[in-house]
């Protein structure tokens, strides 16, 4: 099979979705790789070394004539018209983006949108949304300390003690719990928060304390579950509560890294405008929900702004500030994806019996697949 890994072309998208790792393992397989020229530059992948890997370093025109195409983001309007009808293209595609499926299914493309995979255990090495989160908790943390005007751990020197850094966490998915293991590594004191009460262990173990909230209702409990590994909008009851509760963390803390996201929604608002007056004067707060309208109402998306003298860190992408793990990681849910998909003597196969393929296929023979 012929495969195309084009340079993306979004804005601040720094990400490849091959690397020579994953190039070579295909090659073996006996399939012939076009990397577009120039497409692993920003993530510290020079074209000598997907040539060297097995790679065929060509044009835009020619990665995106292939049978099938590796991308992180969706073709945009002018890499569509690049493509030919009936190609395959696997990629981060956005499910809740209607328009642009049906792009996708007006351009008589077989995609796959790997964010859409099950959360279940056979489903975890092609997982991106797990993958590229923990990249980005880690790194919320790193910008956190590099705006952060104070120390994160506690020193003790001769010219007096300097105490630690107070930061809390809400929402403890993969995010969160990076966030958390990132900022304790650094020696902060740490509070975590999240509406699934079943993540108080490990937050524990990292070494947080856990904010608790009770639940008071059938209701609340149910929906403290959680979805498939997500969470689910919780009773208004239990978010006053919890929002109390999160006030007071927020008010002493030094950094506030907010996480929460809910599928095909807007972000819920954790940290409001009032809770921000109430910080200290140099905290900062890292919105990873940015691009989702965010977890304070006073973010920015994809800017750094200061508000009531908070530094408030509404970068939209934070993996693409980590290309290169970002891409290796990414790489490689694309080809234990692949697996599902290619047959032994290297054609497209959609086995529609297997619960990962069926969930991840988005348009098929020029129409939208209808979600479950």
């Amino acid at each position: 099979m012929l495969i195309g890994v084009p340079r993306e072309s979004a804005a601040g998208e720094t990400r490849v979705a091959a690397t020579p790792e994953t190039v070579k393992k295909l090659k073996a397989q006996g399939h012939v790789l076009r990397v577009e020229q120039g497409a692993g530059l920003a993530a510290s992948v020079t074209d000598e070394a997907y040539a060297a890997a097995g790679a065929e370093i060509v044009d835009r025109a020619a990665a995106f004539a292939s049978d099938l195409l590796l991308k992180v983001r969706s073709p945009d309007t002018d890499e569509l018209a690049l493509v030919k009808p009936g190609t395959a293209l696997v990629g981060m595609l956005n499910p809740f983006d209607k328009d642009g499926l049906a792009r996708l299914a007006a351009a008589q493309l077989t995609s796959f949108a790997l964010e859409a995979a099950p959360r279940t255990s056979r489903a975890q090495s092609m997982d991106v949304l797990s993958s590229q989160a923990n990249i980005a908790g880690y790194k919320a943390v790193m910008m956190a300390a590099e705006r952060y005007q104070r120390f994160f751990p506690m020193l003790m020197t001769a010219a007096g003690t300097v105490k630690a850094a107070r930061v809390v966490i809400l929402g403890v998915g993969v995010a969160g719990l990076q966030a958390i293991a990132t900022a304790k590594r650094l020696g902060a004191v740490i509070e975590a928060s999240d509406v699934r009460p079943s993540v108080k262990e490990q937050v524990e173990s990292l070494g947080g304390k856990f904010i608790e909230v009770s639940y008071d209702t059938a209701e609340e409990k149910e929906a403290a579950e959680g979805v498939g590994g997500y969470a689910r909008p919780m009773p208004q009851s239990w978010l006053d509560r919890q929002k109390i509760e999160v006030a007071k963390r927020v008010a002493q803390a030094d950094v506030v890294i907010t996480t929460a996201l809910i599928p095909g929604r807007a972000a819920p608002v954790l940290v409001s405008e009032e809770m921000v007056r109430s910080m200290k004067p140099g905290s900062v707060i890292v919105d990873l929900a940015a691009a989702a309208g965010g977890n304070c109402p006073l973010t920015e998306a994809g800017k750094t702004v200061v508000k009531h003298g908070v530094t408030l860190v509404g970068e939209t992408n934070l993996p693409a500030l980590v290309a290169a793990d970002a891409s290796a990681l990414y790489a490689r849910n694309i080809l234990d994806f692949l697996k599902l998909v290619i047959t032994k003597e290297g054609t497209l196969d959609v086995p529609m019996d297997d619960d990962i393929v069926a969930a991840c296929l988005m348009t098929q023979a020029g129409e939208v697949k209808a979600r479950k």
